[in-house]
C-alpha cells in the first residue's frame, strides 16, 4: 500500500510573516493524520526558515528547483550540496514553469533528476502535456518522451527513490482541472510504462497528481487507484486549503 503524500509548491510566493503563520497553521491542522505525508517547497531564500520552523515536526521540506551542476562559477544557481544545509528531503524538477519558460529540455531535467539522487535527495519528476498536445492526442508520447530521458540517464530502478508529479500544463493556475478518470488514465499509463521495466518500481513509486487542485475536488482525484497524492500550487498559500487537501489524502 502507498502512502499518500501531499506537497505544496509555493512558487515564488510568500515572505517571513505570511510563511510563519502559514506553517503554524499547517503544523497544528495536519497534526492527526496518518499515513499521509505533508511537504511544503518554498522559494530559496525562505528554507532556512522553514527548516526551523518545521525540524521538530511531521511536515517535510524541500526546493523548488536545483542547479544541474556541482558548486563552481554558475552565477544565481543553486546547487544540491546547498540544499543538504538545509536539511531538504524533497527537489522539484521539470516543473512546466521551468520547461516552458526558462528552456529546460528533458536532458536537462534528466541531469538535475540525477544530481538530487546523487546527493540524497528525493526528485519530484513533473511530467506533463499542453492543451495543444491533448487535443492532437500527443499526451503519452510527449510524457513517454519526458520519462524515458530520465530513465535512459539513470535507469528504470533509480525511480524507486523518486516521486512522478503528472501536471497536465493546460491545467496548472487556470482554474481547469483533469477529470479524475482523465488523471487516473494518464497515472495508469506512467505506471504501466515503468511496469515494462520494473514491476517492483512501478508498485512501489508515489505518482501525484497537479493542476489546480482543491479542497472540492482532492478527495475524488486521490480516491483514483494511482493517484497517490498531489503536487499542489496556489492552494498550498492558504491554509485552510491545504489542510483540507491533506485531510482528503487521509480518507
Amino acid at each position: 500500500m502507498r502512502t499518500k503524500l501531499v506537497v505544496g509548491n509555493w512558487k515564488m510566493n510568500g515572505n517571513l510573516d505570511q510563511n510563519q503563520a502559514l506553517l503554524n497553521a499547517v503544523v497544528a491542522g495536519t497534526r492527526e493524520l496518518q499515513n499521509v505525508k505533508c511537504a511544503v517547497c518554498p522559494p530559496y531564500p525562505y528554507l532556512a526558515e522553514v527548516q526551523r520552523t518545521l525540524e521538530n515536526t511531521h511536515i517535510l521540506w524541500g526546493a523548488q528547483n536545483v542547479s544541474q551542476f556541482d558548486l563552481g562559477a554558475y552565477t544565481g544557481e543553486v546547487a544540491a550540496e546547498m540544499l543538504l544545509d538545509f536539511s531538504c528531503h524533497y527537489v522539484i524538477v521539470g516543473h512546466s514553469e521551468r520547461r516552458s519558460l526558462f528552456g529546460e529540455d528533458n536532458h536537462t531535467v534528466a541531469e538535475k533528476f540525477k544530481k538530487v539522487q546523487d546527493k540524497g535527495l528525493t526528485p519530484i519528476l513533473c511530467v506533463g502535456e499542453t492543451l495543444a498536445q491533448r487535443e492532437i492526442g500527443e499526451t503519452e508520447r510527449i510524457i513517454e518522451e519526458q520519462l524515458d530521458a530520465v530513465i535512459k540517464l539513470v535507469g528504470v530502478d533509480s525511480l524507486v527513490k523518486s516521486v512522478i508529479a503528472y501536471e497536465p500544463v493546460w491545467a496548472i493556475g487556470t482554474g481547469k482541472t483533469a477529470t479524475p478518470s482523465q488523471a487516473q488514465g494518464v497515472h495508469l499509463f506512467i505506471r504501466n510504462k515503468i511496469a515494462k521495466q520494473s514491476e517492483t518500481t512501478a508498485n512501489g513509486i508515489q505518482i501525484l497528481y497537479g493542476g489546480s487542485v482543491k479542497s472540492n475536488n482532492a478527495g475524488e482525484l486521490f480516491s483514483m487507484p494511482d493517484i497517490d497524492g498531489g503536487l499542489i500550487g496556489g492552494a498550498s498559500l492558504v491554509a485552510s486549503d491545504f489542510i483540507s487537501i491533506c485531510l482528503a489524502a487521509q480518507r
